[in-house]
């Protein structure tokens, strides 16, 4: 997910640079989005590790 956004921010770089600013403003967005999932991704995934973990 993390390559994803990434890709987002070379796209909006890319687009800004060209002077596409509605582009830019919405790959940013996105990217935005993908990593905030992915940090909720991550800690959902690591609370759940821990509490395995404490169980055997």
């Amino acid at each position: 997910m993390l390559s994803w956004v990434v890709t987002f921010l070379v796209i909006a770089l890319i687009a800004g640079i060209l002077g596409f600013g509605g582009i830019a403003g919405a790959s940013i967005e996105i990217a935005k989005i993908i990593f905030f999932v992915a940090i909720v991704l991550f800690l959902v995934s690591a609370v759940v590790g821990l509490a395995r973990g404490r169980r055997v």
